[in-house]
């Protein structure tokens, strides 16, 4: 039987074939690994400013609603901030009637500062977030919180109905929500801003101020009106009743805004220069480090002064008062919250006309006169307590004027897009340190050097205000955003740095010294 013909070769003769097969699967394995000249455009600092420019705001339908839309939601979201900031103005004076043993002063404290150490957190992280990964994973991870946190504060309450149980349920409930509330204000202020820069870039500040401060400001009287309208319906023998339906209502207001966040388009600001990866940090604070110290410090002594004065003004007032009456408490706390409104539309109207950085100035001199009128004369006005009412509330508003609205502007406008969120929510959190700070030294003030001091300890906040202000505050008026980030990425080209920027369809690699580098050697 006739075999096929067999030809034995040497395993020689195929390693050419092998070695070249073995040299190109390296050779593709290497490609593949490293970034191909084609994934993504080539970005200079000169056209990242000159598409910019051109494209900044020129919106489609669909970016223009979207834009307006969040510019809405920014207010929605944050008045739910305002609601949770102020819940404890009454709720303390609840609590202080329900349990008179329990609810000591040091117990108070510790409930109010969960919420303003969760912000700080909050801050600090989601602003990170807002600009490392983006604004919408940002916005609906604050509304999620908000939401987790209010319900556990509604449905609070302690082992075997221990009192001291329920405060530690509130405190890690409070602090949870302040995780919430604190990541709201990068999130919301930076997205609030880049969409009023792309849709109304002449009344940013106005916009910004009416959909930022405003809502938050007004939180306080909702709040009241809120629990007033409750203690109304349930009756005083009902106060645990009263206080579990305002932590409720808490829950629904950032529900409001949840569905549109889903959805929401980021800012072209953002789109175009958002930069999520090797982020220049030390650059970055060599730049902004001046503008840091203005808004990280002023915000610290306004939130020193305002915070602790906003908790602690239903226990004031109930003080001033003496028969000590729940609702009587409730409606001067109304009416204080409603006297300091009108300063943000003064705010609002002045931050264009007059300047950023002027108008705070102007707030924070509001501090030193009426902290002095208030402290100096504190044990006569008192007897007065409508005049001690309104003088306490014109002190707050001249804050909200000042300070309350234009060091969200500011923050806003001083830094620009690839790390608007991370110095906005650094600059927040040490101001809610400030905050807690003030909350913690707040009782012990009164108690050692008397009631009068928390004022005038707010004029001596006042002076040095001014002078932060002065020294280290840029005044961004009428300066388009675009103008800032395309300066940003000319000094970042300067410094040598290199990486990707934008996000979607408008990423690119910023590498502006090797395209420089490539150009030469082509006309070569």
């Amino acid at each position: 039987m006739s075999r096929g013909l067999f030809i034995s070769l040497s395993p020689a003769c195929f390693l050419p074939d092998t070695l070249s097969m073995s040299a190109q699967k390296d050779i593709n394995s290497v490609d593949e690994k490293l970034p191909k000249a084609g994934d993504l455009r080539k970005v200079t600092a000169k056209t990242y400013e000159a598409e910019l420019k051109a494209t900044a705001h020129d919106l489609n339908k669909k970016e223009s609603l979207s834009a307006y839309f969040t510019i809405l939601a920014a207010g929605f979201g944050l008045i739910s901030d305002g609601y949770q900031n102020n819940l404890m103005t009454m709720s303390n004076v609840i609590f202080k009637q329900l349990y008179p043993k329990d609810y000591t002063s040091i117990v108070s404290t510790r409930v109010s500062n969960s919420l303003l150490v969760g912000a700080v957190l909050g801050q600090i992280f989601v602003g990170l977030i807002c600009d490392r990964v983006g604004r919408k994973v940002a916005l609906v991870s604050t509304t999620l919180l908000i939401v987790i946190g209010a319900t556990l504060g509604t449905a609070a309450h302690g082992a075997h109905g221990s009192a001291q149980g329920l405060f530690w349920f509130l405190t890690i409930a409070r602090g949870i929500t302040g995780v919430g509330v604190g990541g709201e204000y990068p999130a919301s202020s930076t997205s609030a801003s880049e969409a009023a820069n792309e849709t109304a870039q002449k009344n940013r500040g106005p916009v910004f101020i009416m959909v930022t401060n405003f809502v938050l400001s007004f939180g306080g009287p909702l709040a009241v009106s809120v629990f007033l309208i409750v203690l109304s319906a349930a009756g005083e023998n009902h106060l645990e009743t009263v206080w579990r339906v305002c932590f409720g209502i808490g829950i629904l207001l950032p529900l409001t805004v949840f569905f549109f966040r889903l959805r929401m388009l980021s800012s072209k600001l953002y789109r175009k220069g958002a930069i999520k990866r090797r982020v220049p940090y030390g650059l970055v604070f060599k730049r902004y480090w001046r503008e840091l110290i203005g808004t990280c410090g002023a915000w610290f002594l306004y939130d020193f002064v305002t915070f602790p004065n906003g908790v602690f003004s239903g226990t004031i007032i109930s003080s001033v008062i003496h028969n000590g009456d729940i609702k009587a408490t409730a409606e001067w706390q109304l009416l204080l919250g409603i006297i300091a409104l009108p300063g943000v539309f003064v705010g609002a109207y002045l931050c264009n006309r007059l300047g950023r950085r002027n108008t705070m100035m102007l707030g924070f001199s509001g501090y030193l006169l009426f902290g002095l009128i208030i402290g100096l004369a504190y044990n006569k006005i008192t007897k007065i307590i409508p005049l001690f009412v309104i003088f306490y509330g014109l002190m707050q508003s001249v804050g909200n004027m000042g300070p309350g609205d234009m060091l969200g502007l500011t923050s806003s406008e001083s830094y620009a897009t690839p790390i608007r969120g991370t110095c906005y929510g650094l600059s927040a959190a040490i101001g809610k340190t400030g905050a807690a700070v003030g909350t913690q030294a707040f009782t012990p003030i009164q108690n050692n050097l008397g009631k009068q001091w928390t004022f005038i300890i707010a004029a001596i906040c006042g002076v040095i205000g001014v002078l932060i202000t002065y020294f280290f505050i840029p005044d961004m008026t009428g300066v388009d955003l675009a103008d800032e980030d395309a300066k940003f990425m000319q000094y970042l080209a300067d410094n040598g740095w290199e990486g990707e920027v934008g996000e979607d369809d408008e990423k690119g690699m910023f590498a502006d010294h090797h395209v420089a580098e490539a150009g030469s050697a082509e006309k070569l």
